[in-house]
């Protein structure tokens, strides 16, 4: 089975979500580690809570983005891991890093890409005053948002949404369309 890591900045609902569904035997691999670039954040704990090694590298400790990489990198390696799934983590990836985990490497977004990339996804949807929005799972590439699709699913905004319900009812979404999407990446069946 291939092992897993989290790659985390925040709260950690999509990597929990995740890592349970590994232990309840629906996604076939091993949880191996959760890493994240902030110190103190629920995403460990929640983690922790789970069973599952956590790490700290903190990028405020790297003058530049390409030893945080390496630092990443190697603790990639150190724990053999084969796949990377990125839950939260609010870091670009250098291209160097990108390359070297290409087609193993996914990623989760609260929007239809190519529409509304970054950071602020759900809030540019609903400020554009969009009827639809939705969540994407891609593979990572060198830009921000642009890899391949695995799987996108819509989410319309109704007209009695307010952008708590909006976040609220895309987060369902995520927690449906990640595990979908992971084990197509993980099946080899997905292709480039």
């Amino acid at each position: 089975m291939k092992r897993i890591a989290f790659l985390v900045s925040g709260s950690g609902t999509n990597a929990e979500n995740l890592i349970k569904r590994i232990q309840a035997g629906e996604i076939l691999a091993i949880p191996a580690l959760v890493i994240s670039n902030k110190p103190g954040v629920t995403a460990l704990e929640k983690a922790a809570a789970l069973g599952v090694k956590t790490v700290v590298i903190d990028h405020k400790a790297y003058a530049e983005r390409a030893a945080f990489d390496k630092a990443l990198e190697e603790c990639l390696e150190s724990h053999k891991v084969d796949f990377v799934v990125l839950a939260g983590f609010m870091r670009v990836l250098t291209e160097g890093f990108v390359k070297k985990y290409y087609g193993r490497l996914i990623n989760i977004h609260p929007a239809l890409l190519p529409k509304f990339p970054g950071a602020h996804a759900i809030k540019d949807a609903w400020d554009a005053k969009a009827k639809e929005t939705g969540v994407t799972v891609h593979f990572v590439d060198p830009g921000v948002d642009t890899g391949p699709v695995i799987l996108q699913r819509k989410v319309p905004i109704l007209p009695d949404d307010t952008l708590e319900i909006l976040e609220a009812r895309i987060h369902q979404v995520e927690y449906e369309l990640y595990p979908e999407a992971l084990k197509f990446g993980l099946s080899g069946k997905v292709k480039i």
